[in-house]
C-alpha cells in the first residue's frame, strides 16, 4: 500500500512570500540574490559548484528556488539571506515527473528553527503543483542532520553511492514517492 507523503503547510503557495516572525520565505527573483545563494551553499556543501551550475538550476526552474531572509522590510539588493533551496523538475524515463533537490543550506546561526524542513516542504508543494511523481536527492552518508531532516519528511534511502562526492565521501540517494508508481 502506498502512503501519501504529500507535505502540507498552513501558509500560502510555496512561491508566495510568507512571514514567520522575522523569517520570510521568498521565491528567487533576481540575479542580485545569486551571491547569497552561492555564499550559503559554499559554507555548507562539500561540492565546489561553479556559477554555471547555479544558473542551470535557477534560470531553468526559478519557481523551485526558494530563499529565506530575516529582514522583511529591506530592499531586494540589501537583504541578508539565511537559507535557500535549489531544485528542478523533469521528465524521467519518459513517464515519471521527477523532482530533484540539488542544494539546501541554512546559515548556522538560524538552524534549529525548522527553516530547512520548511524550505523542503515548500519546494515539494511547488513540485506537486506541477505534477511531480517523486522527489530525489543525494546526501553524504556522514551528514546525519540532513538524513534526519529528509527521513522525517518521508524520504527513504534508495541507493548507496560509493565515493559519490569529489571529496571521496559516499552518499545515499534518498527518494520520496508522491504517487504510487503502479497506479499510472
Amino acid at each position: 500500500m502506498m502512503v501519501d507523503h504529500r507535505v502540507t503547510d498552513s501558509s500560502a503557495k510555496a512561491n508566495a512570500p510568507s512571514d514567520e516572525g522575522e523569517i520570510v520565505y521568498v521565491p528567487y527573483a533576481s540575479e542580485f540574490q545569486m551571491p547569497d545563494i552561492m555564499r550559503l551553499m559554499k559554507a555548507d556543501l562539500s561540492e565546489p559548484y561553479s556559477i554555471y551550475t547555479y544558473r542551470y538550476f535557477i534560470h531553468n526552474w526559478p519557481e523551485l528556488c526558494i530563499m529565506v531572509n530575516n529582514s522583511p522590510r529591506m530592499k531586494l539588493h540589501e537583504l541578508k539571506y539565511v537559507g535557500a533551496i535549489v531544485c528542478k523538475l523533469e521528465l524521467h524515463n519518459y513517464n515519471v515527473r521527477r523532482g530533484y533537490i540539488a542544494m539546501l543550506a541554512v546559515d548556522k546561526n538560524y538552524r534549529k528553527k525548522k527553516i530547512g524542513s520548511t524550505l523542503v516542504k515548500k519546494s515539494i508543494q511547488q513540485m506537486v503543483a506541477n505534477g511531480c511523481d517523486q522527489v530525489v536527492l543525494e546526501t553524504e552518508v556522514t551528514n546525519h542532520a540532513a538524513l534526519n531532516l529528509y527521513e522525517n519528511l518521508g524520504f527513504v534511502r534508495d541507493k548507496y553511492l560509493h565515493q559519490y562526492y569529489l571529496n571521496g565521501v559516499d552518499a545515499y540517494r534518498l527518494k520520496l514517492w508522491l504517487k504510487d508508481p503502479l497506479s499510472s
